[in-house]
Order: C-alpha cells, then sequence, then structure tokens
C-alpha cells in the first residue's frame, strides 16, 4: 500500500525559503509519477510541480517556476519541494501525491490516486 507523507510546512516570512519532503513507501510500480499539489480554501486543488522518476522530467506551474525546485533523493524514497521567494499568494495547503504505473509525465490531479495528509505553508509577515 502506497503511502506518502509530507512535513517541513510552516510559517515563513515573504521573500523566505522553505523546503518541503515526501517520505514515500509501499511503491510497487518503477514507473510513476509523484509530485507537490496544494489547495486553498475556495479553489481547486492546483499542480506545482511533478516528476516522472524513470526519466527524470519534471512541471512546474507558471506562477513557481525560477523560484520551486523539485528534487528526488532515492536512496530515502523522498522527494522534496525547495520554495524561494515565497510570497503570500504562496499560503496554501501543500499536498504530496503519486500516480503508479504511468509511462509519462502527468500533472492533472484527478489521475493522482495516493495522496498525503497535507502540510500547511503560510507565508505571512
Amino acid at each position: 500500500q502506497v503511502q506518502l507523507v509530507e512535513s517541513g510546512g510552516g510559517l515563513v516570512q515573504p521573500v523566505g525559503s522553505l523546503r518541503l519532503s515526501c517520505a514515500a513507501s509501499g511503491f510497487a510500480s518503477d514507473y510513476y509519477t509523484i509530485g507537490w499539489f496544494r489547495q486553498s480554501p475556495g479553489k481547486e486543488r492546483e499542480a506545482v510541480s511533478c516528476i516522472f522518476d524513470k526519466a527524470g522530467t519534471t512541471y512546474y506551474a507558471d506562477s513557481v517556476k525560477g523560484r520551486f525546485t523539485i528534487s528526488r533523493d532515492p536512496a530515502k524514497n523522498t522527494v522534496y519541494l525547495q520554495m524561494n521567494s515565497l510570497s503570500p499568494e504562496d499560503t496554501s495547503v501543500y499536498y504530496c501525491a503519486t500516480l503508479q504505473d504511468t509511462g509519462v509525465l502527468i500533472s492533472t490531479p484527478p489521475f493522482f490516486g495516493s495522496w498525503g495528509q497535507g502540510t500547511q505553508v503560510t507565508v505571512s509577515s
């Protein structure tokens, strides 16, 4: 059974940085996409950044390009989201999610079958 556990959220001032971690376990396939999504009250869940592990191809939302970086540590089965130059608009609950048995990079939330519990990121002075 796939399990995803996020950590690293918190309160940060504008233009500050945070690094989110997602510890993954129970994967049955080497072909999967794993990524970060966020959802704020009254808004739809949106993809922030995803990575297709086998090829290392990545997706970034336009709003985070140049500021956020997704990476992975296979030895630790962990995916990271380094977030720099944070703004209040980045305030949200961030979720880690994975889509197993896929041969391509996908970033559409409904396709992802396994989700973590979420971690709150608040950017405020």
